[in-house]
């Protein structure tokens, strides 16, 4: 029998549950401090949408958000059990008990199986984990955290607003409780390149991280991002270098790690380039072909 290249998120929320539990995306309506409270404008890839639907914003509420989407999914995929993920933004910037009425948004809906949170590492504390965990009883819940990089010189370059440490301050915080601990990483970052992504894939080994979700640095309108680009002062990975940059940042996971994502989902609207982050089906068997054409899976270079 051939080895499993890495451990999915579809089979492990199959394990779990027994059968396709889809994943549901909600716009809070909340910001994020690094555009709001320091104004210091957000980091470089990200436009005014928060990498979001946008969909508070044209008025749509949480529990239009939530049945509109159920019924999709389950008319496209016949799933009966559903994932809140409030995406847009920083989804821990606010107050506790504005945080809890949004979060409360779920309860009504027993479908909803699991509540994904995602947000900035600077946007936790441990008032905040104390009403997240407060979810686990019944449903799976889990932070998201966007590490990025693990180069502080990577972070100031595209405006983070963070260092690593706060990275890891979050993630050692969070783990105290009865979460699942997601992290984020962009592969073709400006400035980076395959030593830089594979520190990356060593400090998330070497943490408490539960699940991962590797993103490609597509461009979007509006971005400073957009400006490098036409201006000729960065250049996108091809699909080849980034499945290449894949295969080798899963071999350095621990082979527990729930893979989540291996590459972005952008808009089609909002798209600059490249082209090719369109073709996800595309891009997911080059980065298995090239893992396969490596010999590399799940924990290869991990030794822990």
């Amino acid at each position: 029998m051939s080895r499993l290249l890495y451990r999915s998120f579809s089979s492990y929320l199959r394990e779990k549950f027994g059968q396709r539990v889809q994943k549901i995306t909600l716009d809070a309506g909340l910001s994020c401090p690094h555009r709001d409270t320091d104004k210091k404008g957000g980091c470089i890839y990200c436009n005014v949408k928060g990498s979001g639907t946008g969909a508070h914003a044209a008025g749509v509420s949480l529990k239009e958000q939530i049945e509109t989407q159920m019924a999709l999914m389950h008319r496209r995929y016949k799933a009966r059990f559903f994932i809140a993920y409030f995406q847009s933004y920083s989804n821990t910037y606010a107050d506790v008990d504005t945080l809890k009425a949004i979060y409360d948004e779920i309860l009504p809906y027993p479908e909803i199986v699991g509540l994904a949170i995602g947000t900035r590492p600077d946007c936790i504390d441990e008032e905040k984990l104390s009403l997240i965990s407060s979810y686990t009883p019944e449903r799976l819940v889990w932070l998201e955290y966007g590490l990025q990089s693990a180069s502080d010189e990577t972070l100031k370059r595209i405006n983070r607003g963070h260092d690593v440490q706060t990275f890891i301050d979050a993630v050692e915080l969070t783990a105290g409780y009865d979460l699942r601990i997601c992290a984020h990483v962009i592969l073709g970052l400006p400035g980076e390149g395959m030593e830089q992504y594979i520190d990356s894939a060593k400090l998330i080994a070497d943490l408490p991280v539960t699940d991962l979700k590797l993103h490609l640095l597509y461009i979007i309108k509006g971005t400073p991002m957009e400006d490098l680009f036409r201006q000729g002062a960065y250049i996108p990975l091809t699909m080849d270098e980034y499945s290449e940059a894949v295969a080798y940042f899963i071999a350095h996971l621990r082979d527990d790690i729930v893979i989540q994502r291996i590459t972005g989902d952008p808009h089609a609207e909002e798209l600059v380039a490249p082209a090719w982050a369109m073709e996800k089906i595309q891009a997911r068997e080059a980065i298995h072909e090239k893992m396969k054409q490596l010999d590399l899976y799940q924990g290869r270079y991990c030794s822990r």
